[in-house]
């Protein structure tokens, strides 16, 4: 039953990846708001990293891909952070996002939780304890993700 889980978080992860990556195409100055000024082209960087999202959300479907995939989500991931620093540190993109300086502070270390879900989606096996921890963390994850 852990299996299937499992199966089936990958499944929602990868749709999740795929609409988020789309988004950054059909609303990019949603995501250009939080782009940190130092990188000069933001739309060109939004579209490379909504491009990503949709590449790997879809190679996370099939075995073959899943852990690549999965390492290069964690890849990306790392590489969008400073866009939640700066959403916390700068009063612009919150007011542009209508997120309040608390919201955007918990946001930042909400990318670790998805790192570590896309690692449990790297491994073929786990022990039973790693995965009910995993399968938890999964759980808080999407509930977050509703809440916002």
């Amino acid at each position: 039953t852990l299996n299937l889980f499992k199966n089936i978080t990958i499944y929602i992860m990868s749709l999740l990846y795929v609409i988020v990556g789309i988004k950054h195409f059909i609303n990019p100055d949603f995501f250009i708001a939080i782009v940190p000024p130092i990188i000069k082209w933001k739309e060109e960087a939004v579209f490379i990293s909504g491009f990503f999202e949709v590449i790997l959300g879809l190679l996370l479907l099939f075995n073959q891909t899943r852990k690549l995939a999965s390492w290069g989500i964690i890849l990306l991931l790392i590489a969008v952070w400073p866009a939640n620093i700066y959403l916390y540190i700068s009063q612009i993109p919150q007011e542009t996002l209508s997120i309040s300086k608390s919201q955007a502070l918990f946001r930042i270390p909400f990318q670790i939780p998805l790192m570590i879900i896309s690692y449990w989606h790297s491994k073929e096996t786990h022990t039973k304890q790693l995965s009910i921890i995993y399968a938890g963390l999964f759980i808080l994850t999407i509930i977050y993700f509703i809440t916002i």
